[in-house]
């Protein structure tokens, strides 16, 4: 048996773990960072489950929008905030599967640098017209281009973003001349695409969907391997004869590296159940969003192998950010 004695060290060695297992938390806002602008998918997978989190942890959720560099201007901000927690961030495809290996000057790792903690939604690249234009298929947008060398543009919400790489795919895929006009964000670039300026639009699903629904923009492909059920009429790339047009927009959640890891379990618990309740399904049904299923270990996977096949098709393509 325990002495007195040895039973009153045991207690004291044992009181700061207990301490720090009740330490309030949150003590004051939560930032979460946006990296890209307002009314992108990021934006608005971000707002729906900032509201679901406000509710749930007794303080605020302040999304801040910080776009630039393909994402990795906010993702930056994160990296840097170590140990910080009351940061988080939406990660994405740009800022942690592309930008890493497109960019020379990345000023973070995207690996080393965060706590990844849980994926949150998955949804095609859309590429559209005009619903005005002539072109109804990417096989005619593809004939319209090689018959106007370099008068045929697509637009993207910017350098370094899968809608730029999936159009990227589609020239590799064609052979064709698609002139890239980047834009700073999805809302400049879907008002060209409707006020005439840019020939089509490589677009997420969710920024779009309110354009095809109202019947101002057309859809001629999604970049998944399946259709998408909100544009059950839209083919996929490989059903339009177009195989080699293949990618998922992917988005995460992550905190930065450092911070306790009771916390990032907890925030797996929190995500994991948003991303199953009936009011975020709902939510992200609506505008074409699949919930993500992937917990830490899988989602930092996930990253590891988008960096390992984009830094792959860039090399290969000779791609350049700018």
């Amino acid at each position: 048996m325990l002495s007195r004695r040895q039973l009153l060290i045991a207690a004291a060695a044992a009181a700061p773990s207990v301490a720090r297992a009740q330490t309030p938390w949150p003590t004051k806002p939560i930032r979460w960072i946006v990296n890209f602008p307002p009314a992108g998918a990021a934006d608005i997978m971000s707002r729906a489950l900032a509201e679901w989190f406000g509710t749930k942890l007794g303080q605020p959720i302040v999304v801040e929008n910080k776009p630039g560099a393909g994402g990795m201007l906010g993702a930056d901000i994160v990296a840097k905030a170590r140990g910080d927690t009351h940061v988080v961030m939406i990660s994405s495809a740009a800022s942690h599967g592309i930008g890493p290996v497109l960019y020379r000057d990345v000023p973070y790792d995207p690996l080393a640098d965060f706590t990844h903690i849980h994926l949150v939604g998955t949804f095609p690249s859309v590429l559209a017209v005009n619903a005005a234009s002539p072109v109804t298929s990417v096989k005619e947008l593809s004939e319209l281009a090689r018959a106007k060398p370099g008068e045929v543009t697509y637009g993207s919400g910017g350098n370094g973003t899968m809608n730029h790489l999936v159009g990227q795919l589609l020239v590799r895929e064609t052979g064709v001349k698609l002139e890239h006009i980047p834009y700073r964000g999805s809302a400049p670039a879907m008002n060209d695409l409707l006020g005439g300026q840019i020939t089509a639009l490589m677009e997420s699903l969710p920024t779009a969907i309110g354009y095809f629904n109202s019947k101002r923009m057309r859809p001629l492909a999604v970049s998944e391997d399946q259709r998408a059920p909100t544009l059950p009429e839209t083919p996929t790339f490989r059903e339009a004869g177009f195989p080699g047009v293949v990618a998922t927009n992917w988005f995460g959640f992550s905190a930065p590296a450092g911070i306790p890891p009771e916390l990032a379990k907890r925030w797996e618990v929190e995500m994991a159940a948003a991303l199953q309740s009936a009011e975020i399904k709902e939510r992200f049904d609506r505008i074409g969003i699949r919930p993500g299923t992937l917990g830490p270990e899988a989602y930092a996977a996930l990253i590891r192998s988008e960096l390992a096949r984009w830094r792959d098709i860039i090399r290969v393509g000779n791609i350049r950010a700018d």
